[in-house]
């Protein structure tokens, strides 16, 4: 894909700059759904079917994610590239303006918080874990759990602290 002008914002809004694209990232980087059916079901946000293929189709054509080879009937599983990997700096920064300048639930911004508290080490940490899981990559020796783990215990006692909250609360309700 060719981009409209040499000017590297313009070449990388043509492929980021479509709310989904990044939705479709963020989705298979922390919550590590690669296959169409979990993209569409575990989207928060409500991604429509035409639009979740389009946008695979897209990021498979920008060189970010590859799609495994699947038999009539099987389910095709999606892994990044190096370069979609490489695009986690740039979710880290989007989710850092988001913190600071938009609202949200606690929930919802407990991975990012985690992430900015930890710094860029971390995501590079991060980004070593997802060539593991999408490049084959040798894994880097550890002590404890990794990145991707850290952050979704953190999510999971986010959410287990606001459902407990609701129970102990009627006034807040379901």
């Amino acid at each position: 894909m060719e981009p409209r002008s040499g000017c590297p914002i313009n070449a990388a809004v043509e492929v980021l700059g479509d709310r989904w694209a990044l939705l479709v990232l963020r989705d298979i980087i922390f919550g590590d759904r690669r296959y169409f059916r979990a993209l569409l079901t575990g989207s928060v946000e409500g991604i429509a079917s035409n639009i979740l293929a389009d946008r695979l189709v897209r990021l498979v054509e920008a060189g970010l994610l590859t799609r495994g080879t699947a038999a009539r009937g099987q389910r095709a599983r999606y892994s990044l590239t190096e370069a979609g990997i490489r695009t986690l700096p740039v979710l880290y920064a989007l989710g850092n303006w988001g913190l600071d300048w938009r609202p949200g639930t606690d929930d919802l911004q407990i991975r990012q918080r985690i992430m900015r508290d930890a710094g860029p080490a971390f995501i590079e940490e991060l980004m070593d874990e997802l060539r593991v899981r999408h490049l084959d990559a040798p894994p880097k020796p550890g002590d404890g759990p990794g990145p991707l783990e850290r952050l979704n215990a953190a999510y999971t006692a986010e959410r287990e602290r606001r459902d407990q909250g609701r129970q102990d609360d009627p006034a807040l309700g379901s």
